[in-house]
C-alpha cells in the first residue's frame, strides 16, 4: 500500500518520517514548506511537487494541517482524483461539522474518509507514541490501524465519522482546565513562599497529581518557552470546543475561564510560544 502525508508541520513531519522509517512500500510526501518536503525526502519520502502529485500516486492519503479550512480546502482540491480505490485519514483537530462534511464528500466519490486527530505532544509524534482517536466506519478500522501504529501507541475507535474528532476536542479542553488549575494554584504557592519542585512533589501525594505538571515542571520551573504545541493551536481547540457547546446549548463555566486566559495570550502575541506560558499570564508577568 502506497502512502501519501500531506502537511509536514511540527507533528507532522516526526509522524510521516516513523511512518517513512517503518512501512514497506512507498511514502509521497507534501507540504507548502519546500524546506520540509526535502527533509522528508532525505528520509526516504517520495517528494512531491504539491497535494494532487500525493493523491495521485498513492493509495492511502493523510492530511495533518492546521485549521478547518485547510483541511476542507485540501480534500475539495483532491476530490477529482479521489476513487473507491483511496483510503483518506485525517489527522488535523478541526471543527467536527467540518470533518463529517469532508466524510460525505469523499465517501461519496466510492472513498473511505476516517478522522484521526492525535493526543500527546512533538515528543511522542518522534517516539511513535502518540494517542490516535479513529472516527471512521467500523470495517475500515482493521485496514488502518496498522499504518496509525507507525506514529502512535493508544488507538482507540470512538466511532463514526466525527467522533474522534469530537473525543479530541473534549480532551483538548480537559488539559486547559488541568493546566489552568496548575497555573493558579502554582502561582499562588508561589506568592507564599513555596518552590516549584516542594509544590509538584507535594501534589504527586494527593488527588492533584496529574501528567500536565509532571510533564511540564521543569519547563516551567526554567521558564522554558519553546514550542512542543502552541498556544495558538490550543487556543484554536477552545475555540472548537466553545462552538461545540454551544451547538448542543450546553453551558461551561470552566472552559469560558481557560479560554479567556488563551485569548489574551493572542492579543499579547504570545501565539508561537508553547501553550504551557499561558503561566505568565496567569502569574501576572
Amino acid at each position: 500500500m502506497k502512502i501519501g502525508f500531506i502537511g509536514l508541520g511540527i507533528m507532522g513531519e516526526s509522524m510521516c518520517e516513523n511512518i517513512v522509517k517503518k512501512h514497506n512500500d512507498s511514502v509521497y510526501a507534501s507540504d507548502i514548506n519546500k524546506k520540509q518536503v526535502e527533509k522528508l525526502a532525505g528520509l526516504g519520502a517520495i517528494p512531491c511537487e504539491n497535494n494532487v502529485e500525493v493523491a495521485k500516486n498513492a493509495d492511502l492519503i493523510i492530511t495533518m494541517v492546521p485549521k478547518s479550512e485547510h483541511v476542507k480546502a485540501v480534500y475539495t482540491e483532491l476530490l477529482p482524483y479521489i476513487d473507491e480505490t483511496k483510503i483518506c485519514i485525517d489527522m488535523s483537530t478541526i471543527d467536527p461539522a467540518v470533518s463529517i462534511e469532508c466524510a460525505k464528500m469523499i465517501k461519496a466519490k466510492g472513498a473511505q474518509f476516517a478522522d484521526c486527530p492525535v493526543v500527546k505532544s512533538k515528543p511522542a509524534a518522534i517516539d511513535g507514541t502518540l494517542g490516535i482517536l479513529i472516527g471512521a466506519d467500523e470495517e475500515l478500522v482493521p485496514t488502518i490501524k496498522p499504518i496509525l501504529s507507525y506514529m502512535g501507541s493508544d488507538i482507540k475507535y470512538m466511532g463514526e465519522n466525527g467522533r474522534g474528532i469530537v473525543m479530541k476536542i473534549c480532551s483538548n479542553a480537559m488539559v486547559a482546565a488541568v493546566q489552568n488549575g496548575v497555573n493558579e494554584t502554582m502561582a499562588l504557592a508561589q506568592k507564599w513562599g513555596l518552590e516549584i519542585d516542594d509544590y509538584a512533589e507535594a501534589i504527586s501525594y494527593g488527588g492533584g497529581k496529574n501528567f500536565y505538571l509532571e510533564l511540564q515542571k521543569d519547563n516551567l520551573k526554567a521558564e522554558n518557552w519553546t514550542t512542543a504545541f502552541s498556544l495558538e493551536n490550543e487556543h484554536k481547540d477552545l475555540g472548537i470546543c466553545t462552538r461545540m457547546a454551544e451547538e448542543v446549548g450546553f453551558d461551561m463555566p470552566g472552559l469560558k475561564v481557560c479560554k479567556a486566559v488563551y485569548d489574551k495570550g493572542m492579543e499579547l502575541g504570545m501565539g508561537k510560544l508553547d501553550f504551557r506560558s499561558t503561566y505568565k499570564i496567569v502569574k501576572g508577568e
